[in-house]
């Protein structure tokens, strides 16, 4: 009896968060279509057509730099955008996006930065601008620097139109090279222990009616971040395809996995791929670390290259994983804001099951679709069983 407590308190320790949330707080989701998620930012306000485009979506994160040239800051312009939505689409949850560890201009808060000392990290030579020579770092080691990160996301996230937090730069913090030659070992492990008290005190701060979602689930970690990830409600995707120390088609193979077990667990996956790649962020990977070719094997095939991601996305996906693909962030850039693939609105019906490896190929059968993957050549093939749409 005993043995089965223990194995229940560490099911549940091991569980995400999004398990502890009522069902009303969790993002729309089922089975008929692709369930979608849309990852934006626009520095200017959102025009009618954008946020009645938006408010098709369950679940938005509105990134960083959104509506602060009409509105003032991020803050106004993103809570301007958010009431927009919800006007709209009341069920539509939106995250509020704010780094961990780099610091963006165009935040009101920013102001009251100026008044607590050392709240950025610094080189050996004094330098603090290290985030690709051009940005600072958040010294999160400094309690002063946690509380003011803490009071200024919960200036925004107390609001009713936004529904919880998107957690960025997560991956820089818990890669172990990360800014170590420059800041020191020590000083490095004080950040990372201040970063894992930061969560803590967010999630305390949002408290069970708001959503933690971070950018964590990665590869490029002993255990693809899973471990990290407890923490949350689910996890962003990026950076799939971008090998770091290992072949590509085993990187993938293990993204797949951790992408699987995540999602099994019922987390939620917002997995965004570019267009044209999915790799790592070049400040992310340690001075020296191996990485292979990241080239894309599509020859420039715009639809090859979405039906691989899309089934991709398939061979993982459960209740509450949602797919985005995309060319830019950026809405006045991006080719592919306010478009709709026509594969989006084809019946897909419920899975079958899990979707069965064989080597490097996936296979998964849903309602209304067959699913055939290959992620050595590079290779998805969606068989879709309804010719009507």
């Amino acid at each position: 009896m005993k043995r089965n407590i223990i194995a229940i308190v560490f099911t549940m320790w091991m569980a995400p968060q999004s398990l502890l949330l009522a069902a009303d707080l969790l993002p729309q989701f089922g089975w008929d279509r692709v369930p979608l998620y849309v990852h934006i930012r626009k520095d200017t306000a959102f025009t009618a057509e954008e946020i009645q485009h938006l408010a098709t979506f369950p679940l938005i994160t509105f990134e960083k730099s959104t509506g602060n040239k009409d509105s003032g800051s991020t803050e106004a312009g993103t809570l301007k955008a958010a009431k927009a939505v919800k006007a709209i689409n009341p069920d539509t949850k939106i995250l509020y996006y704010r780094n961990v560890i780099v610091h963006y201009g165009g935040y009101a808060a920013n102001d009251s930065l100026n008044d607590i000392p050392d709240a950025f990290l610094v080189d050996k030579d004094g330098h603090n601008k290290l985030i690709r020579g051009r940005v600072q770092a958040y010294d999160l080691s400094n309690k002063a620097l946690r509380g003011w990160w803490l009071a200024a996301a919960q200036d925004v996230c107390s609001d009713p139109a936004i529904d919880g937090i998107f957690l960025d730069g997560v991956v820089k913090v818990l890669e172990p090279g990360f800014l170590k030659r420059d800041v020191g070992a020590e000083k490095k492990a004080a950040v990372l222990e201040g970063y894992e008290t930061l969560m803590q005190q967010t999630r305390q701060m949002l408290g069970p009616q708001k959503l933690m979602v971070a950018n964590v689930l990665r590869a490029r970690f002993p255990d693809s971040g899973l471990t990290q990830m407890q923490a949350f409600d689910g996890s962003y995707i990026e950076g799939f395809e971008g090998a770091v120390g290992m072949a590509k088609k085993d990187y993938v193979a293990k993204g797949i996995a951790a992408f699987q077990t995540a999602a099994q667990q019922g987390a939620i996956i917002a997995y965004t791929c570019d267009a044209d790649g999915n790799q790592q962020d070049e400040d992310e990977t340690p001075r020296n670390a191996a990485r292979t070719s990241n080239a894309i094997n599509h020859g420039g095939d715009v639809k090859s290259r979405f039906d691989y991601q899309l089934a991709l996305f398939l061979v993982c996906a459960e209740k509450h994983s949602y797919f985005d693909l995309k060319d830019s962030y950026d809405a006045t850039t991006s080719k592919t804001w306010m478009t709709h693939s026509a594969e989006c609105d084809r019946p897909l019906g419920a899975p079958k099951g899990p979707a069965v490896r064989n080597g490097y190929t996936y296979s998964r059968e849903f309602a209304h679709a067959s699913v055939q993957l290959d992620i050595e050549k590079q290779i998805g093939v969606i068989v879709w069983k309804d010719a009507t749409r």
